[in-house]
């Protein structure tokens, strides 16, 4: 049985002939229904551009992404959307400032058609342990934990089976984050989703992730289960020292 996302030879590349940056070179990898998959590595290393590669916000200069055995196309359809949905890192430059928390959910099931937007708005904020009662707040009455649950009601409003989590609790504080990947968790759980997962954070992603693929200068250098790193089970240089830099890292 096929992958539900299919990574192959994927390239990306920034800039013109004269100054060009290959961001991401080579990389392949598999993620099957109901799986949670981290990518990982230190910042520059190419595994946002990866998510957004897959979202179709950076461009795909070789290789191909299949999404349930299909090949993605250029520019992303609706369907894509209703599909693939991406939870971005910062909770405060994802939400507009000025909109209430019932338009930041209205406007995903304005573009895509969906008629039953009360109910809809109502069970994504039940969802994500929010209420009701915040619908029609601004987001600068909210902490940035609550904002951060409004951006997963958001992504989970049309109903996905994938969620692409950049980041998704690093601008968080550590008191917050447990709280917020716990969420995450029971709703993969809950809801059948597949997680694609992006984080520098090896606590997080052994917390999260079933599998991971390790990155350095925008190329694959190992895959590994979640009980390989827990057992720090590294085969490659890059990674160990991933794992000896991890200061305080405890496999949960």
């Amino acid at each position: 049985m096929s992958a539900l996302i299919e990574v192959r030879d994927l390239a990306v590349t920034f800039g013109s002939r004269q100054s060009q940056v290959q961001a991401v070179q080579n990389v392949s990898f598999d993620v099957q229904q109901g799986e949670s998959f981290g990518l990982v590595g230190e910042s520059g290393s190419g595994k946002s551009t990866v998510l957004r590669a897959i979202c179709g916000l950076a461009p795909t200069s070789a290789g191909t992404i299949k999404i349930d055995g299909k090949l993605l196309a250029s520019p992303r359809d609706p369907a894509f959307y209703a599909q693939v949905q991406m939870v971005f890192q910062d909770p405060y430059g994802s939400i507009h400032p000025r909109h209430t928390i019932d338009r930041v959910l209205s406007e995903p099931l304005a573009i895509h058609g969906f008629k039953n937007a009360e109910d809809r708005i109502e069970k994504a904020l039940n969802d994500v342990g929010l209420g009701g009662g915040f619908r029609f707040r601004f987001p600068h009455q909210l902490s940035g934990g609550q904002r951060q649950r409004v951006a997963i009601a958001r992504a989970l409003i049309l109903e996905p089976q994938i969620l692409l989590l950049d980041e998704p609790t690093s601008a968080l504080d550590a008191s917050i984050q447990a709280e917020v990947l716990n969420l995450l968790d029971a709703l993969r759980i809950e809801k059948g989703l597949t997680y694609l997962l992006v984080s520098h954070d090896l606590a997080v992603v052994a917390h999260m992730c079933e599998r991971l693929l390790v990155m350095q200068h925008g190329t694959r250098v190992e895959e590994l289960t979640r009980t390989a790193l827990q057992g720090r089970d590294a085969t490659q240089k890059y990674t160990q020292q991933l794992l000896v830099a991890s200061e305080g890292f405890k496999a949960p």
